[in-house]
């Protein structure tokens, strides 16, 4: 019996949600579930680049599109959207983070990366300057409000009218888009939940944008609103060595402005709790301006999202935990993550859920398996995925006219060819 549920366990997760035992304990680890893409046609493409036509700036505005590893264009699931400026050029490092993180740490979610190759320096600095670190600033500046007023009301409504997207929105930002990044949360607090603001260029305009931001924290409410900043740390003083973040504040040359920025802002914002804004900082010693965005993102992410990790996995893993209780966790799991996103939203991910029906299929406890299983169809009834792990708790325990019920309702959902000769195969018992 074992072997034959192991069997059917492995055709559900082709590269799925691995399951490993321990002696006495059971441990669901994520990885990508191959099976939620029987739900997409073959034509289907997971990453795609679109572009909106915007009147501010009277052309076509590019950005890419990467959809969830679950995302099916039949179901009416919606998702949370992280917006990353310089999309282009940072693509890699969020698409390698996301991908080896969400499970657990993070909700499955849509990317949107915008392109800031066209007049990135006006686009994203919030004021007009002639002259910066002593030199002549032939560049456009201070476009910071235009490009703004083309996020919200041309990017934002195109992507959410075309797209299944929520109004739970996190922005990134590195250099000046980090900059770009700390003004949307201080002067457009409305449009994003969350922040990462990645070695942000806070000197700007002799500290301009931090001096407002110093007035605003300390007098306005950012409850519900998280932030996450960094500081590279490799190199504190373009020449002098000496200059270490023991000192560095003590130093007033041109050349430490940049991180003595970060680290005021840093400091001051971390003293003021009575604003509600969830804030954290990082220094990383080890990293340039250049290199610095990869772990940022990965920490800011985990940071932002801390409240979305799963609780108690423990009691889900451990044989002798009560269906009952199972209930219960799960009702508390979807009270949290309703509460922070502001709608219904799943106490799991559909991966988990038919993970720990297989997991509990293995051990020899169908009342749980069935339980997850079914939590896993009502929670996301258009997901052929679902029914079919459901197929398979029935075939495991030898009803096979029930597994065929349940099959023929994943090939109602799915064209796949994969549920059609199933059909067959149970139709051959």
């Amino acid at each position: 019996m074992k072997a034959k549920i192991r069997r059917v366990k492995d055709n559900y997760m082709t590269k799925g949600l691995k399951i490993v035992l321990t002696i006495g304990l059971l441990i669901v680890f994520q990885e990508i579930s191959a099976q939620s893409k029987l739900n997409q046609s073959s034509e289907f493409q997971t990453e795609i680049i679109d572009s909106v036509y915007s009147e501010v700036f009277k052309e076509y505005r590019k950005f890419w599109v990467k959809f969830p590893d679950n995302y099916n264009p039949n179901s009416s699931v919606k998702y949370p959207v992280v917006y990353l400026l310089d999309g282009f050029s940072l693509r890699e490092n969020l698409e390698e983070i996301y991908d080896n993180y969400w499970g657990h740490y993070l909700p499955h979610m849509i990317l949107i990366g915008i392109s800031n190759k066209t007049n990135r320096i006006r686009d994203l600095t919030t004021s007009q300057i002639k002259m910066r670190r002593g030199q002549a600033m032939n560049k456009e500046t201070g476009g910071a409000e235009n490009f703004t007023q083309s996020i919200e009301k041309e990017l934002i409504p195109y992507i959410d009218n075309k797209y299944p997207t929520t109004t739970y929105r996190t922005l990134i930002g590195h250099s000046y888009a980090g900059l770009f990044t700390i003004n949307m949360l201080v002067n457009h607090k409305h449009l994003f939940q969350n922040y990462i603001a990645i070695d942000p260029s806070l000197d700007w305009d002799h500290q301009k944008l931090l001096k407002e931001a110093k007035e605003k924290l300390s007098l306005e409410s950012y409850k519900g609103k998280s932030l996450y900043v960094s500081l590279a740390a490799e190199q504190l003083h373009m020449w002098n060595e000496e200059i270490t973040m023991d000192n560095i504040m003590d130093d007033a040359s041109e050349f430490t402005l940049f991180a003595r920025s970060i680290i005021d802002f840093s400091t001051f914002a971390t003293s003021q709790k009575q604003n509600g804004l969830n804030f954290s900082w990082k220094v990383y010693n080890e990293d340039l301006h250049g290199t610095v965005p990869l772990p940022t993102m990965r920490d800011g992410l985990i940071f932002l999202f801390k409240w979305y990790q799963f609780k108690s996995p423990q009691k889900y893993n451990n044989p002798e935990t009560k269906v009952e209780e199972l209930v219960k966790l799960l009702e508390k799991q979807e009270e949290i993550y309703s509460t922070h996103f502001g709608y219904p939203f799943p106490p799991m991910i559909e991966e988990m859920f038919s993970g720990y029906g297989y997991m509990n299929l293995e051990v020899g406890q169908p009342e749980k398996a069935f339980m997850f299983f079914k939590s896993n169809i009502d929670y996301y009834p258009n997901s052929a995925s679902a029914y079919n792990s459901m197929a398979d708790y029935y075939e495991a325990q030898n009803d096979i006219t029930n597994a065929l019920r349940f099959v023929q309702k994943a090939a109602e959902l799915s064209n796949d060819e994969y549920y059609k000769n199933r059909i067959q195969e149970l139709k051959n018992k």
